[in-house]
Formats: structure tokens, C-alpha cells, sequence
């Protein structure tokens, strides 16, 4: 079944980036740096942007928030313009751990779809983008 094979390919995938990316000396989470990757992309954006961002519960996002908080990486102050939202940005810190990150994240996409090879990866990066627009 879709549903199961998705659910173990995200294992895997989960599996090898905690793997790389605490190999070389990171503690982050796939949510985390998502979370990180959309800050940076866009600073001083609220919370629930971030979650819409990166397809995340906006419910849990604020403790996503939370522990980039309490790592220095996030600076997170109340809105101006809204009191009820929370906008973030990416401290120095936070900056510089995701721009050592990056390569370490880029390079383990290749590890997650192993088995396959260029053209099938290719094929299923195609198809993966077609149904998650659904």
C-alpha cells in the first residue's frame, strides 16, 4: 500500500539525515532545519508562515520554535503589527550553523534514494512533486 511505503521511506529518510548530520557534529532535527531553512529564507515572518512554509502542524510549531530557541539559533520576538504572533529570525548563530548544515543536508539526499538509480531517482522526484500537489 502508497500509505505504508511513504511511512517507511520517511524512516529512512529521517534515519539517514539524524545519522549524517550528527556524524558531523550537528544535533537538528529534519523539522528543525526545514524550520531554519524557512527563516532564513524569509526573516521576521510569523510562526504560522513557518509552518505553512514547511507543511508543518501549527499547532507544534511553537515548540519546534522553541528548542531553535533555546539552542541561540532563533530569535523570537511578539509582532508589532499583531500581538498574538510570534515573529522569528535566524540569530548569528542560527546563520551559521545552517550554512554549515547545508552541504551536510544536500549531500545525503543522494544516501536516502540509495537504491535507485539517476533516472528512476529522477522519475520518482517527479512523481513524489505531482502527488504532494495534489
Amino acid at each position: 500500500m502508497a500509505g505504508h511505503l511513504i511511512r517507511r521511506l520517511h524512516q529512512q529518510s529521517t534515519q539517514v539525515f539524524v545519522q549524517r548530520t550528527q556524524a558531523a557534529g550537528f544535533d537538528l532535527t529534519p523539522v528543525q532545519f526545514a524550520a531554519l531553512d524557512a527563516i532564513a529564507a524569509q526573516p521576521g515572518t510569523d510562526q504560522a508562515r513557518v509552518a505553512e512554509m514547511i507543511a508543518y502542524d501549527r499547532a507544534t510549531i511553537g515548540g519546534v520554535i522553541d528548542r531553535l530557541v533555546q539552542k541561540g539559533w532563533v530569535h523570537r520576538v511578539v509582532s508589532e503589527r499583531d500581538r498574538r504572533a510570534r515573529e522569528v529570525s535566524l540569530t548569528d548563530e542560527g546563520q551559521r550553523v545552517r550554512t554549515a548544515v547545508l552541504p551536510v543536508v544536500q549531500d545525503l539526499q543522494k544516501d536516502i534514494l540509495d537504491t535507485l538509480g539517476d533516472e528512476e531517482r529522477a522519475l520518482f522526484l517527479a512523481l513524489a512533486r505531482k502527488a504532494v500537489r495534489q
